[in-house]
């Protein structure tokens, strides 16, 4: 049975090389509770939608870029829309034109963003398949995105 002399004296339980350790012990152990909890914090992992939902996000910022580009082949002109929204049924086939578009093949960007494009895919199909609930199956809604509302200032009117 331990004395109270160890539970309330830590200096009594540990050699007499430690003692300088201990002083900095309430600090070590404040910053080791922080990093724990820090860990914690971010160990969790993404759920299938919130991957799919980031990754969709990439792909759409990543093909806007492309298409804005003035250092690419004339060819990003010629690829298919890449406007994504993983709500809608018809991504599914979005996704597999855009992969299968046979142009740019020579476009190390356009490579890139197919192989991203895949990717997506192959999680929709197969990892996310039962915890994806699409909302609406309109795919003209993938061809032309809707732009935000735009604000009218009172001085316009």
């Amino acid at each position: 049975m331990l004395s109270s002399t160890y539970l309330t004296s830590g200096s009594d339980f540990f050699p007499p090389s430690l003692p300088p350790l201990l002083d900095k012990l309430p600090t070590m152990k404040m910053l080791l509770l922080l990093v724990a909890l820090l860990s914690a914090a971010s160990a969790a992992p993404p759920t299938c939608y919130s991957r799919v939902l980031s990754l969709s996000k990439e792909i759409t910022e990543s093909f806007k870029q492309l298409q804005t580009s003035t250092t690419v082949d004339s060819c990003v002109g010629t690829l298919p829309r890449l406007y994504l929204d993983i709500h809608n049924y018809c991504v599914l086939a979005k996704l597999r034109d855009f992969v299968a578009y046979p142009g740019c093949d020579r476009v190390p960007e356009v490579n890139e963003l197919k192989e991203k494009a895949r990717s997506l895919y192959t999680i929709l199909i197969s990892y996310c398949r039962r915890d994806l609930v699409f909302l609406t199956d309109d795919c003209n809604a993938l061809e032309i995105p809707i732009s935000p509302p735009i604000e009218h200032s009172i001085t316009e009117s």
